[in-house]
């Protein structure tokens, strides 16, 4: 449990386009501090089904921090002290694939990492964590949303690869063309370090990545308008979806998720 005295069971680290907690009911905002400095913004503590939920923008309300500058160990660090131990992460990602069209709904259960300057673990001192990423996704948590998308009738693709790069910019055709022949599905800037640090800290970690473009490998350069046009109508998508998923979430865990520094630590 946090410093503050308050917890959570599931934390939502929403992505652009996805600011707002107030699907949720009524909230209390608390104010965060942890070693690696402040969360993105104020954490939204709500409840939905009797399960505790803790809301952080990604990118602050205002969206005014770009990938490269988010503060990802102090995001999952606050989502940790709070006691969560799921992690639902909404994202905006371009397609790779031509199966894989704008507006659909992605469930990765892989990724490539090609960010250069972030920081990447929780174990840079005297303790060094060598954790296994074989599987980065928790795959019941995976298996769950996929059930929660079925049931509320929201097509949906369970398994696939993202590549995460460093932005604020997109990609050149020739890296779009390069990240489509390494088998890549969808493309984003922020899955990276955010994943690992939740499998550092134990934590479930699952992605809803929209659609919002085909990246430029289509030969029709993105433009920041026309993400921001798909983003809107994939929102109420997600937050269906999430109001579908929480609430089966139970407080026991079918995986080995917090178990994951056993093996690790050095």
């Amino acid at each position: 449990m946090a410093s503050t005295g308050v917890c959570a069971d599931v934390g939502i680290i929403g992505g652009s386009g996805f600011y707002d907690p107030s699907i949720f009911g009524s909230v209390k905002e608390i104010k965060m501090h942890t070693p690696y400095g402040a969360p993105s913004d104020i954490i939204s503590i709500a409840e939905l089904s009797g399960i505790k939920v803790a809301f952080l923008p990604r990118h602050g309300k205002r969206h005014a921090i770009p990938p490269h500058l988010i503060n990802y160990r102090a995001n999952i660090w606050a989502m940790r002290d709070l006691g969560v131990k799921r992690i639902i992460a909404p994202s905006a990602v371009g397609s790779l694939n031509e199966e894989i069209r704008p507006g659909d709904l992605v469930i990765p259960d892989q990724f490539i990492d090609m960010t250069k300057s972030r920081h990447y673990s929780f174990y840079d001192g005297a303790v060094v964590g060598h954790f296994s990423m074989a599987d980065p996704f928790c795959p019941e948590l995976n298996s769950l949303a996929s059930k929660a998308a079925k049931g509320i009738g929201v097509g949906h693709r369970l398994g696939a690869t993202y590549i995460c790069i460093e932005g604020p910019r997109f990609s050149t055709r020739a890296e779009s063309l390069l990240f489509k022949g390494w088998g890549a599905d969808i493309i984003g800037m922020t899955l990276v370090p955010e994943v690992t640090l939740a499998r550092e800290a134990g934590i479930c970690y699952t992605t809803l990545a929209t659609v919002t473009d085909y990246d430029v490998w289509a030969m029709k350069p993105v433009t920041a308008q026309e993400v921001v046009q798909t983003l809107r109508s994939n929102v109420e998508k997600t937050k269906s979806l999430l109001k579908a998923l929480i609430p089966m979430l139970s407080t026991e865990r079918a995986c080995s998720c917090s178990k994951s520094s056993e093996e690790a630590l050095v």
